[in-house]
């Protein structure tokens, strides 16, 4: 037998699965433009949304920060993920996965204390930032009893 019809032999519920997979994609997709409506209308092509008619425009700029939180998410997402497959396999792994636990989790903290201080969770620009003064409060100065007699 040749190397094709070997690997053809071997592998032959998995090439039907996606001979079956395409064509079923592009069965529904041919469906849905046979049979999709095509009506044209002045407002068809509009979002709308909850019975409220959209106003503004929708290409707003966000700022970068609210990917960096993203990302910020999915990384401590991630963390825990690992830490709970850890925290379900702490028997078996012993004092040798309780240190690598620890280790990974001090790297995680370095890296949130890194963010902290190149400010990468701060969200108020520079120039709205306002800086807080403490002014220190003395204590209330206690009367004595032979001053409040008088």
């Amino acid at each position: 037998m040749s190397t094709a019809t070997e690997v053809v032999a071997h592998h032959w519920a998995f090439i039907i699965f996606i001979i079956i997979a395409f064509g079923l994609c592009a069965f529904i997709l041919t469906g849905g433009w046979l049979l999709g409506g095509r009506a044209r209308a002045r407002h068809k092509e509009t979002p709308f949304e909850s019975g409220i008619e959209s106003v503004g425009d929708t290409h707003i700029r966000l700022s970068a920060k609210f990917y960096l939180v993203a990302m910020f998410f999915v990384i401590f997402d991630v963390e825990a993920l690992f830490l709970y497959a850890w925290a379900t396999s702490i028997r078996e792994s012993g004092w040798v996965g309780f240190v690598e636990a620890a280790i990974f989790i001090a790297v995680l903290l370095a890296g949130l204390v890194y963010l902290v201080s190149i400010g990468a969770l701060d969200w108020a620009p520079t120039r709205r930032r306002v800086v807080v003064k403490s002014i220190p409060i003395s204590p209330p100065t206690l009367i004595s009893s032979k001053s409040e007699a008088i």
